[in-house]
């Protein structure tokens, strides 16, 4: 560990600049994580569950192209026969010595809970991903919300969470620089298909940026806890009452060093990357009297929204602010309170989770039992939003902070939903909307594996990587996938974007497949004076008589700019068969301006 690897020197990973020189990729939430993950660790156990499962096959691949980590050699990836084996391996590897991780979601996380009680039992350093995901209650949803890890409690595992693409790369190397010191084994967690799935515009980080976050004399430290029959120690014993209790106790240094560590390892990251983070990171006004206390992709749109909200024509606004939960565990109860403004009267905290028949949400009790902790008196009301993947957008966020006016602000809601049965639901206006002006937003319908998400997967990256443009790509299609309507959601533009939600206002439709215009009204997005591509059969010259009499009248009411195209014919002739995805994608390019 003492000298630079003369491999990674040769192939021109660690010159003396490449720390200064990090570059622009398009990528999702998945690819961030795996990257991180498998260029510092050496022992990978993976088992596919969605929205994980491309953080495992990323690790597989990479290996399997003999790609190296960050101390030359190539990562051991083996895959399980379940979750739980997965867990079971990197436990063992674990004991060993070695630097390991595992991917998981949901259901493959519960198995893995026994293995994590073990784990950090023991103080062992390591990290496992999560793109975080609803559970199978009343059904099965594979859809994102915080179900999984708020399960996971217990356990003993530290949990940062990440919000954004850029901040899941971020984030899986400062967990995994404060977990070797730190000796408790970390979450790092991200939303399910809202980040894991989400194509946008990083800063990757390099080889050398790992190996300066990295430290080694911790690794050797973890190597040299490792099981070894040269230096034999007893692990996994039976306690009983004489004994158990002193030792379960024994931990609490570690756990209450930890909030420093990360914190440590957050100021150690901005030195050599530039990108400050905090265990709680404070937006909006600093004389708010709102605040809304969230974690996730969901803080991306709360942050826009403040932003919106705070700005104002002549430059002071509303009154509000956002505090983004980074360190969910340990729970830091001193640095939460002093992140909160002195001016702050009431507050919300959303969760994204439910716990029936608990006296409130996770994060809404900590925050409670925090501030009374401090002997701190603030009105706190807590609400559920997004389970399972639900839209989240700007007006609900303005809903919230509207709620916060009342005299007696509604608790125990919800928002984004219309509840009549219990009536937790908070009211809202649909139609208040952040999105930036001069931001290209295009909305792409297609039918599942006609290639139109993979075409709009290869558009954002070239989007991303040959113009100077911010770039997010998300893709929507439901659990029957092949055959089912997906609808593609681009946005790019000079500004970075934190709009974690679906298009509902656009500049540019394409719709690729006829038959939709019967069964869908998928001009309802489309803004005035926007652009209209349609592959169709029916030329120019026809197909108005072919289009529904609504279709017409949007068109018409909405002077939007109609073109068609018969991809078919087209395909046809270049040899493609029936996916027409390239074509559209050309076509895209052709009629937008990009």
């Amino acid at each position: 560990f003492k000298n630079v690897n003369p491999i990674l020197v040769r192939r021109g990973e660690l010159t003396s600049s490449s720390a200064n020189i990090r570059p622009k990729v398009t990528i999702d939430g998945n690819e961030a994580a795996a990257y991180v993950a498998h260029q510092t660790n050496e022992v990978i156990a993976i088992y596919p569950i969605t929205p994980s499962s491309n953080m495992g096959e990323w690790a597989d691949q990479w290996s399997a192209e003999q790609k190296i980590n960050i101390w030359g050699t190539v990562p051991t990836v083996i895959e399980m026969q379940s979750e739980g084996g997965a867990a079971g391996a990197l436990h063992g590897a674990l004991q060993t010595g070695s630097l390991g991780t595992t991917f998981t979601a949901s259901q493959g996380l519960l198995l893995m809970i026994p293995n994590m009680f073990k784990i950090a039992g023991e103080l062992t350093s390591s990290v496992i991903h999560v793109a975080a995901r609803a559970l199978a209650t009343h059904a099965l949803s594979i859809f994102g919300d915080h179900s999984d890890v708020m399960a996971v409690r217990a356990t003993g595992f530290a949990m940062l969470s990440a919000n954004s693409v850029q901040e899941t790369m971020d984030m899986a190397l400062i967990s995994q620089a404060a977990t070797l010191e730190a000796r408790i084994p970390f979450i790092h967690f991200f939303d399910g298909f809202r980040t894991s799935h989400e194509v946008a515009k990083v800063e990757q980080l390099t080889s050398a940026d790992m190996r300066a976050m990295i430290d080694e004399d911790l690794v050797r430290a973890h190597r040299e806890r490792g099981l070894n029959p040269n230096r034999p120690v007893m692990r996994g014993t039976a306690q009983n009452p004489d004994v158990y209790f002193q030792a379960r106790e024994a931990c609490n240094p570690y756990y209450l060093a930890a909030p420093t560590i990360v914190q440590n390892a957050m100021d150690k990251f901005a030195k050599i990357v530039g990108r400050q983070y905090h265990l709680f990171d404070y937006v909006g006004a600093p004389d708010a009297e709102r605040i809304i206390i969230m974690m996730g992709s969901g803080a991306e749109v709360a942050e826009e929204t403040v932003d919106a909200l705070t700005g104002g024509p002549s430059g002071s606004g509303e009154k509000i602010g956002l505090l983004k939960v980074r360190l969910f565990r340990p729970f830091p109860v001193e640095t939460f309170v002093e992140a909160i403004p002195a001016s702050v009267k009431s507050i919300a905290v959303l969760d994204r989770t439910k716990e029936p028949g608990a006296t409130g949400e996770p994060l809404y009790c900590d925050v409670v039992t925090a501030l009374s902790e401090m002997g701190v008196a603030k009105k706190v009301i807590g609400g559920r939003y997004g389970l399972a993947s639900k839209e989240f957008t700007p007006a609900m966020v303005k809903g919230v902070f509207d709620e916060l006016l009342k005299k007696s602000p509604k608790n125990h809601f919800t928002v984004g939903i219309k509840d009549d049965i219990t009536h937790t639901s908070l009211d809202y206006d649909p139609e208040f909307s952040t999105e930036v002006p001069g931001t290209v937003r295009a909305l792409f319908y297609g039918l599942g594996a006609d290639g139109t998400v993979g075409a709009n997967k290869n558009s954002i990256k070239i989007i991303g990587e040959e113009t100077d443009n911010f770039a997010q790509g998300y893709f929507v299609y439901d659990s029957k996938k092949s055959g089912a309507m997906t609808t593609s959601h681009l946005r790019f533009g000079p500004k970075p974007l934190h709009s974690s939600y679906l298009i509902t206002k656009a500049s540019f439709v394409a719709c690729h497949q006829f038959s939709f215009l019967e069964r869908f009204d998928v001009l309802k997005p489309a803004e005035p004076g926007a652009t209209f591509l349609l592959n169709s059969t029916f030329g120019p010259d026809e197909v108005w008589d072919h289009l529904p009499r609504l279709v017409q009248s949007q068109i018409i009411d909405k002077k939007l700019k109609f073109y068609v195209i018969d991809g078919y014919e087209v395909a046809k002739q270049t040899g493609m068969g029936g996916r027409v995805n390239t074509i559209m994608q050309t076509c895209f390019f052709a009629i937008s301006g990009v």
